[in-house]
């Protein structure tokens, strides 16, 4: 459900006479349809973004340079961003009323306080989830996130900081494993997802990821030359996290270097003769995309714990954190 009464007042209120428009992939089927109705009904020039989309964290900054406003759809802000971007909610029209019911039985008997989390696509749902849980004798928590969260009970693919670390037990409402799963590892605890696209409920299981990654790190200790990958994108960009690995793995007596590019590729690191990688760019490449990369790629933790710095007790997945 995406409300262009937003795009309309703001192009209004800033006098815009260029608009830029971003989507997902999964909202780019609606961008010609949208793109034609703002330059209708405003009279503004109207560009699309072609380049990739992967969250707030990716912006198109070139883009930006030659227009008033840029509409940035279906995410929320990371932390503080050009006034130049606007974000723009999208709602799913879904009900999770009928999914909910059904995780409210995959709890364990013994839970009370459960942590309820979600996407932005349902965060307009989340009182008729707590409703189900308190109808059914549970005590739903929604937490406040980090800086680089938006709104209570929202999570990221990179950030679980609203999983109140106190609840028993977590409900996970959306589509995908990877956010319940980064939230069952964050937190240590039982996570029940309910997707209302599928109408499933289940319990998720974080053991194969950890297996994976597991997997990762034992064909990374003995290694020698790390490239260490930093994103220009303005929400993965963490130089100052690259530079400290850099340190570790010189005085672990091996050899790395940072390269710095916008997105991430594995046929950019052909030819180069490193032995493994470590990404501090979006924490999903290491995790989604990590075998076609041909050597291990790691996430910081697992760099740590490559490093001996690091018990693998302490796993856990890398997260994008902004401070408060």
């Amino acid at each position: 459900m995406v409300g262009l009464e937003r795009v309309f007042d703001v192009i209004r209120e800033r006098g815009a006479r260029a608009v830029g428009l971003q989507f997902p992939e999964g909202l780019m089927r609606y961008a010609i349809d949208i793109s034609r109705l703002v330059g209708d009904l405003s009279g503004a020039e109207v560009f699309i973004s072609g380049d990739s989309c992967f969250g707030a964290c990716d912006m198109d900054l070139r883009l930006l340079e030659f227009v008033d406003v840029l509409f940035h759809f279906a995410h929320t802000p990371m932390g503080s961003v050009d006034p130049k971007v606007v974000f723009v909610e999208v709602s799913s029209k879904l009900s999770v009323v009928p999914v909910v019911k059904s995780a409210v039985s995959l709890f364990s008997g013994s839970v009370s306080r459960v942590g309820v989390v979600t996407t932005v696509q349902h965060l307009h749902t989340l009182g008729e989830v707590c409703w189900v849980l308190e109808s059914s004798g549970l005590d739903p928590v929604v937490g406040v996130g980090d800086g680089c969260i938006a709104h209570p009970g929202q999570v990221l693919g990179c950030n679980f900081s609203t999983a109140a670390a106190e609840c028993d037990e977590y409900l996970f409402v959306g589509s995908g494993r990877f956010h319940p799963i980064g939230v069952a590892i964050a937190r240590r605890r039982r996570v029940v997802a309910a997707d209302p696209y599928t109408g499933r409920a289940f319990v998720v299981d974080p053991e194969p990821i950890i297996r994976k990654r597991c997997g990762v790190v034992a064909r990374a200790l003995d290694t020698e030359s790390f490239g260490i990958i930093v994103s220009s994108k303005p929400g993965q960009e963490r130089l100052g996290l690259a530079r400290e690995l850099l340190g570790l793995v010189e005085e672990h007596g091996k050899r790395g270097v940072i390269m710095v590019m916008d997105v991430v590729k594995p046929d950019q690191f052909l030819g180069l003769g490193l032995d493994a990688l470590v990404s501090t760019a979006c924490p999903r490449i290491a995790v989604d995309d990590g075998e076609s990369f041909g050597v291990p790629i790691l996430t910081p933790v697992e760099l740590e714990i490559v490093l001996g710095l690091r018990e693998w007790e302490d796993f856990r997945l890398d997260e994008i954190t902004c401070g408060r």
